[in-house]
């Protein structure tokens, strides 16, 4: 970013350690500083949202606009960009994902990441001032960042932080919004094989979905499944009936034998559980 000359103007190592933010918080994404360093940028503003500085943010984007949905195991990169306006110029600027009703209060927060480094951001003048286009990564790693239970799941929200090069502090703590998830698994498996055309076929299987605390899959209950029918030699699915699982998450139900074909479930997803798609299981008509 832009460092201006003037003796007023400072850099952004310096901006950062005459207001003490933590350097921690804008470290791996599980850091468990998030919530602190989250806290610490927006007690920095006398006001909440755009305030001492005058920095303003638009076109926040988290991973692309999609959900972000994680298993149990493996770490997922998530890119966030933004737009950042200031009069007179910004000399660095933090991202933090976030849940909860006040920002600058720890005891209000519910979940907090920070992104592996700063953004990076590149300036353009333009009429009134200076716009930056920023863009940063959070690197999540479910075993670590939600080990200590599943409520997170659900909507989060995107802070953004910045100060100017006179070292005054602006954020807004919802930029934009996006969707953690709880990754699903489904199965299907459609019996017997070969069948007699007209007789009935049974399909079964599992909808399960990643539990964060246990590090495993387990069972999803009562979820309304579609069962889906794709004749042989068609690319299309037709949608049979819908079922719920049971308690531990099982599915069961029966259908014709018509003609060859596949079979498979379907799960929309929910709230907080991200969608899944069994793969087909092909049963031969005799």
């Amino acid at each position: 970013m832009r460092i201006r000359a003037a003796a007023t103007v400072v850099s952004s190592a310096v901006v950062l350690s005459a207001l003490a933010v933590p350097r921690g918080a804008a470290q791996a994404a599980e850091h468990p500083g998030a919530s602190t360093g989250l806290r610490a940028f927006a007690s920095k503003s006398v006001q909440p949202k755009d305030s001492l500085g005058g920095t303003t943010f638009t076109d926040g984007v988290v991973n692309g606009g999609k959900d972000i949905v994680l298993g149990v195991t493996g770490k997922k990169a998530v890119t966030v960009t933004f737009t950042a306006f200031d009069e007179e110029g910004v000399a660095v600027t933090q991202a933090f994902l976030w849940q909860g009703t006040d920002s600058s209060s720890t005891d209000t927060i519910t979940g907090a990441l920070a992104s592996d480094d700063d953004p990076t951001c590149t300036e353009t003048t333009v009429q009134g001032g200076y716009s930056y286009s920023c863009k940063t990564v959070f690197t999540i790693d479910p075993a670590v960042a939600f080990k200590d239970g599943n409520g997170t799941a659900g909507t989060w929200k995107l802070f953004l932080g910045a100060y100017d090069l006179y070292a005054n502090a602006s954020y807004n703590d919802d930029v934009a919004r996006t969707k953690i998830k709880r990754a699903a698994k489904l199965t299907a498996n459609a019996s017997p094989e070969p069948v007699k055309k007209g007789k009935t076929i049974t399909v079964t299987g599992k909808l399960s979905r990643a539990n964060w605390t246990t590090g495993k899959y387990a069972g999803y209950a009562t979820q309304p499944v579609q069962l889906q029918f794709r004749k042989k030699g068609s690319s299309t699915y037709t949608t049979l009936k819908t079922v719920k699982t049971s308690s531990t998450g099982t599915l069961s139900t029966t259908t014709k034998a018509v003609s060859d074909g596949y079979y498979r479930f379907v799960f929309a997803g929910t709230a907080t559980t991200g969608s899944a798609t069994a793969p087909g299981d092909f049963v031969d008509v005799r």
